[in-house]
């Protein structure tokens, strides 16, 4: 177990679109805010489609991380996650989970790792920023390449500008 003390910075209330691309307009929102970490502690949503890690076939590995996606359509959304700062690349690098219920299947529901959404009618959500410390998320070669977020006590991010 780690464990730092955060340092917020500002809270942000913020909606996507109609037809918004989710993680292109999660990206755009902190490039044009400036926000290279944070946390999401809730978003609602409406998704004409999106993509969370699943499968339905039997894992080879049950211990290993699942690497597959399920697509879904027409889903109410509830979600959570952090936001790392992407040192190399210049940008971010988010970790979201979220709950989508089928509308057309009694809103019967699937859980996972949000990997893309286009929305549908709207996306509301609070983002708040950290400042201290740096959060990165490293890939762990010993634990399947899995990016896990660390918490770093320095803060200069490479001098890198969002890209």
């Amino acid at each position: 177990m780690r464990a730092r003390e955060l340092t917020i910075g500002r809270t942000f209330g913020v909606t996507f679109d109609h037809g918004d691309d989710f993680m292109t307009s999660l990206s755009d929102f902190c490039r044009e805010h400036d926000v290279r970490q944070g946390y999401i502690p809730m978003f609602l949503a409406g998704f004409a489609e999106a993509e969370i890690v699943g499968t339905c076939e039997k894992l080879k590995n049950p211990d290993a991380p699942v690497w597959s996606k399920v697509h879904l359509t027409n889903v109410e959304a509830f979600g959570c996650g952090t936001i790392a700062a992407d040192i190399e690349a210049g940008g971010i690098s988010p970790h979201i989970h979220t709950t989508l219920g089928l509308k057309e299947r009694s809103a019967v529901g699937h859980t996972s790792h949000l990997l893309s959404a286009k929305v549908q009618f709207l996306t509301e959500m609070l983002v708040v920023e950290v400042l201290l410390p740096t959060m990165t998320r490293p890939r762990m070669p010993e634990l399947y390449n899995v990016p896990l977020l660390n918490l770093d006590i320095g803060n200069d991010f490479g001098k890198k500008p969002l890209s």
